[in-house]
């Protein structure tokens, strides 16, 4: 989903994730993840280009695939579901794509260009998008902004930005029955516990106790139902390259539903490290915040308050669920990597790092 600079492709792709027609995939070899002449006919139909779809992995996300696609020098990209097995209610591109819409003119989001519902067509449901310009605020900020002041400014332009999802009109936006706005936390609560009974690997005592503490600990309604992201953080923010700091799309939106603010707020102070924080594998695996000029999280939630006009209060519940969510995903992804349905060797070095994060998860539940 990205442009500019963030548009390079994060790694190459594997001889069979790309082929010409399913009649070119080897007996008992693994599903490809796009099938060229059919996805060159879609792009025909719907005007997108011409020529040969030239195709790369982009950016650094580990769930949905996402591929840099060039067609005749027209830059697009390409959204589809990882290989399975999936869970029930996961990966579901064509939800993305709805919100995208939804969200156009609202708040900074990829333009869709065409929706593939069938799944026959490359192998899964599937969507193209527009290569949205600006940089990824994922490991380092625009040169632009790399300084104490630019990144006092960049953090504040990610949370007006969050800010502003959280005031759109849901319901004039169209999006009704997108999700169930009340009893939000506890629908959370109890789905990322019956993920992890699928995903799980191995016994970790420690991500139980955590499911134990959220479940005794919801907060009441922190008000009325907005729409949430539920991956809200500056690797999914793409930045203007030049002052002043600006968000030019959200990304990713795979979680996205209706219901708490907070769980995004609280999403947000995850991935946001501190300076003093111990080292672990979070602050060694975002250490972005943690440079002069950003604010601390407590800063962050105050400029939350006031570009929303909520109060958050003690947002310790929504750091939880959070980190818990964090840690069922990264469990999903690792039993993939185990099953051999994906190549990134990143996510067979999750297993530890997960057992980790299970024990910070514990540790949040007692401060």
């Amino acid at each position: 989903m990205t442009g500019g600079d963030a548009a390079a492709p994060a790694r190459t792709a594997a001889p069979d994730d790309i082929v010409a027609t399913a009649a070119d995939v080897r007996p008992g070899a693994r599903e490809p993840l796009v099938l060229l002449e059919p996805l060159r006919g879609f792009l025909d139909a719907h005007g997108l280009g011409h020529g040969e779809p030239r195709l790369a992995p982009l950016g650094d996300g580990r769930s949905n695939v996402t591929y840099a696609l060039d067609r005749g020098g027209a830059p697009m990209v390409l959204r589809r579901p990882p290989r399975g097995p999936l869970a029930p209610s996961t990966h579901d591109v064509l939800r993305e794509a709805r919100i995208l819409a939804a969200l156009a003119g609202r708040v900074p989001v990829p333009r869709v260009l065409a929706v593939c519902e069938d799944p026959e067509r490359i192998g899964a449901p599937f969507y193209v998008m527009e290569r949205a310009e600006g940089e990824m605020a994922a490991a380092a900020l625009p040169p632009a902004l790399d300084d104490p002041a630019g990144r006092a400014a960049a953090a504040a332009a990610a949370v007006e930005t969050l800010a502003a999802l959280h005031a759109v009109d849901w319901r004039a936006a169209g999006l009704e029955g997108f999700g169930r706005p009340d009893g939000y936390l506890e629908r959370q609560v109890k789905r990322f516990a019956g993920l992890w009974e699928r995903h799980a690997t191995r016994p970790l005592p420690a991500v139980d106790r955590t499911a134990r503490w959220l479940a005794g600990h919801v907060p009441d309604a922190s008000g009325p139902a907005t729409i949430v992201h539920g991956d809200f953080r500056l690797g999914n923010l793409l930045l203007a390259a030049t002052a002043p700091a600006r968000v030019t799309a959200i990304l990713d939106w795979e979680m996205s539903t209706l219901g708490d603010p907070l769980a995004d707020l609280g999403y947000l102070c995850l991935f946001w490290t501190e300076a003093d924080d111990p080292d672990d594998v979070m602050t060694r695996a975002y250490p972005l915040t943690r440079a002069r000029g950003f604010p601390s999280r407590e800063e962050l939630v105050a400029r939350y308050a006031e570009a929303s006009c909520r109060e958050p209060g003690d947002i310790r519940f929504h750091r939880v669920l959070a980190l818990w969510k964090l840690i069922v995903f990264m469990e999903g992804n690792y039993r993939r990597a185990l099953a051999g349905s994906t190549d990134d060797p990143h996510l067979l070095a999750f297993g530890e790092g997960i057992a980790e994060l299970a024990d910070r998860a514990v540790a949040m539940t007692r401060a």
